[in-house]
C-alpha cells in the first residue's frame, strides 16, 4: 500500500523479470488472467530476450492476443462510480468490498492503476514465442470471446490449445477444479 502503484506495463513486467533473474536456472511456466495474461507474455518475451529462456508453457485467461484491439481498455478514466459499476459489471470484486465504503477508498486507487496499466498497453510485433500456450476463457464472458482467444495462436510456433469453461470473466473462481485440472494436465507433459 505504501508502494506507488504501477500504471504503464512495461516497467511492472521489467521488475518482475529483474525479481526472476535468480530463478531463472530453473523449469518454469506462467498462468496469467485477464491483465495477468498480458503480464505472463511480455514477461516470457523480455525473458527470452535479455536471458534466452522461456516458460515451458504460457497459460493466458480471460484476456484478448495481444495484437487484438480492446476498445474498453478506458475504464480507469471513468468516474468513481461508473468504475465502480464496471467493476460490478466484471464480477471480479466482491460486493462485500464494493459495498464498504472505507475499503473502496482504499481499493479505488489500486484499482485503477491495474486498469490504466493494460489500458495505455502497446503490443509491439515481435517473433512468436516457442513455447506452447493454453487459452482459457469463460463461456459467459461477453468481452473475451473464443474469437479473441483462439487469435493466441499467432504468438507461438509452438503447440496451441483453446479451452472455453463455464462462467464469465472471472470462470476461474466458479470453474476452479475444472482449470486446476487442466493446468496439471498441461504441465504433467514436462
Amino acid at each position: 500500500m505504501r508502494e506507488p502503484a504501477f500504471t504503464r506495463l512495461a516497467p511492472l513486467v521489467e521488475a518482475a523479470a529483474r525479481a526472476l533473474m535468480p530463478y531463472m536456472d530453473l523449469p518454469f511456466a506462467f498462468f496469467g488472467h485477464s491483465m495477468g495474461a498480458i503480464i505472463g507474455f511480455e514477461l516470457a518475451r523480455i525473458l527470452r530476450r535479455e536471458v534466452g529462456r522461456s516458460p515451458l508453457h504460457l497459460f493466458v485467461s480471460g484476456r484478448r492476443a495481444p495484437q487484438v484491439i480492446d476498445e474498453t481498455d478506458e475504464i480507469y478514466k471513468l468516474p468513481d462510480e461508473k468504475f465502480v459499476e464496471e467493476l460490478r459489471r466484471l464480477n471480479g470484486t466482491p460486493n462485500e468490498v464494493l459495498e464498504h465504503e472505507e475499503l473502496m477508498q482504499l481499493m479505488l486507487p489500486l484499482l485503477r492503476a491495474d486498469f490504466e496499466a493494460i489500458g495505455n498497453y502497446e503490443y509491439r510485433d515481435e517473433p512468436a514465442l516457442e513455447c506452447p500456450i493454453s487459452a482459457i476463457g469463460g463461456l459467459q464472458d461477453q468481452d473475451v470471446t473464443r474469437e479473441h482467444l483462439a487469435a493466441w495462436r499467432a504468438q507461438t510456433t509452438s503447440s496451441f490449445s483453446l479451452r472455453m469453461m463455464p462462467g464469465d470473466h472471472f470462470f476461474l473462481h466458479a470453474a476452479e477444479p475444472l482449470l486446476l485440472g487442466a493446468l496439471a494436465q498441461e504441465l504433467a507433459k514436462f
